[in-house]
């Protein structure tokens, strides 16, 4: 019987096992194979408050991987396969294992949809990205692309001008699906221009180790053209990795989990931290700053609930 069970090992997962080891709460942590979360495809991660000179994003996450061992959490390396949130205690399965805990906190976070080429996969984080946000800043004075045509797109495409002389908008269709509003914006923006019907089949150059630009195909005419540019930010897009909570928890029309007050899920002493529940800001500090918030509300939840 655990005190408290953490799903997940991002920067919010991390910040709860910090937080709920502090308070002697002897956390378990499951980080999945796919330890660190989204940070782990990023290099140089520059607006994490306290490294003035930046920090890389797996070294990030090694760090806080320590300060939570440090402080008494115990970490495993494997996925939760199964969950039941019916009564407590609540059930974890890992493999064939069965974990009891009076409290869970869910910091499983959410992944990128991604386009799916072989060259996408080996140039993450060496020009190709998913959040401009963290890496726009990079791309000052120089061309970007951006995949994508709703709103984020349209988001990330203006935010990048503050940076990049140029960004070309890459869309499947003749047409945004963006609001009526971000449209406006997008197609006022000088420095903003668009590839219409036009899908990325390749992204160039894995020989060199960055991006160089993209071979992109006319959906309609399938002429091949390259373009140059340095960076592809792919915004097509999140999934929350939420697929063991559905039928258990509430989830909004696109499977993030809705929280109240805070980090409050429908089920009493099942918290939710981080992307998970943050199809907004979607930061590695907001992403902690809620895992501190799922901590010390499962810490006032075990108070009040004991015996």
């Amino acid at each position: 019987m655990r005190n408290v069970i953490i799903i997940g090992s991002g920067p919010a997962g991390l910040t709860a096992a910090i937080y709920t080891a502090r308070a002697n709460l002897n956390p378990l942590v499951f980080e999945g194979y796919g330890a660190g979360g989204q940070l782990m495809l990023t290099t140089m991660v520059e607006n994490f408050p306290g490294f003035p000179e930046g920090i890389l994003g797996p070294q990030l996450m090694e760090d806080m991987r320590k300060q939570a061992e440090r402080f008494g959490a115990e970490l495993i390396r494997k996925d939760v396969t199964g969950v039941d949130l019916s009564q407590r205690p609540f059930k974890i399965q890992v493999e064939e294992n069965t974990y009891e805990t009076k409290s869970l906190i869910i910091a499983s976070g959410a992944s990128a949809k991604l386009l799916g080429l072989e060259s996408e996969k080996k140039l993450m984080g060496r020009g190709v990205t998913t959040c401009a946000t963290c890496d726009g800043f990079f791309y000052r004075g120089q061309e970007v692309a951006v995949v994508g045509g709703g709103d984020s797109a349209m988001e990330e495409a203006i935010f990048l001008t503050k940076f990049a002389t140029k960004v070309t908008v890459i869309h499947r269709r003749d047409k945004l699906r963006a609001s009526k509003i971000m449209q406006e914006k997008a197609f006022k923006n000088p420095k903003i221009e668009f590839m219409w019907n036009s899908v990325v089949e390749k992204v160039l150059d894995e020989n060199l180790g960055k991006v160089t630009g993209a071979l992109i195909r006319n959906v309609k005419t399938g002429e091949l053209i390259e373009k140059k540019f340095s960076g592809l930010f792919i915004a097509i897009g999140h999934t929350p990795n939420t697929q063991l909570f559905v039928g258990q928890l509430e989830l909004d029309e696109q499977g993030y989990i809705i929280t109240r007050n805070g980090t409050l899920t429908s089920v009493p002493g099942v918290f939710a931290a981080g992307d998970v529940q943050d199809h907004v800001y979607r930061q590695a500090i907001t992403a902690a700053g809620s895992g501190c918030m799922a901590a010390m509300d499962a810490e006032k939840f075990l108070e009040h609930s004991e015996p």
